[in-house]
């Protein structure tokens, strides 16, 4: 770990449908670049960031929020971190181990349409900017 501040409770943001024990593991298409493959599994200590992460996710599921907890070594999440923020205001962190769900979070903050479209029009706009580089 480096510089990791946090013990957790960690969570992870996606439109799966998991069950208490699976494991989420890197190798999947970023929800952000989909030509990318991620190295990494990526997580946060915000439950409502983890909410976000969901809203935002690629596919048709329902935005769902996990508790999870890391395997192995996790980092602070460089897209967010220094290259982008001072610190780690997002607190989100990323491993190459896998992270295991252990419950489902029922109740994180939802936005609100208008909200959520223009989290999707900064994503968008950044992702078109050099800085909207993911670093794998």
């Amino acid at each position: 770990m480096s510089d990791v501040v946090d013990d957790g409770p960690f969570f992870h943001g996606t439109k799966a449908d998991l069950a208490v024990g699976d494991l989420l593991t890197a190798g999947f298409r970023s929800n952000y670049r989909p030509e990318v493959v991620m190295n990494h599994i990526y997580f946060t200590a915000l439950v409502n960031g983890a909410g976000l992460a969901a809203e935002l996710a690629a596919g048709d599921g329902e935005p769902r929020v996990y508790e999870v907890e890391p395997t192995g070594d996790f980092e602070n999440d460089p897209n967010v971190t220094d290259k982008k923020f001072p610190g780690n205001p997002t607190r989100s962190y990323r491993s190459t181990a896998p992270i295991r769900v252990v419950g489902e979070v029922t109740d994180w903050e939802r936005l609100t349409p208008e909200a959520l479209q223009g989290w999707r029009d900064r994503l968008a706009a950044i992702l078109h900017e050099e800085r909207g580089e993911i670093i794998n």
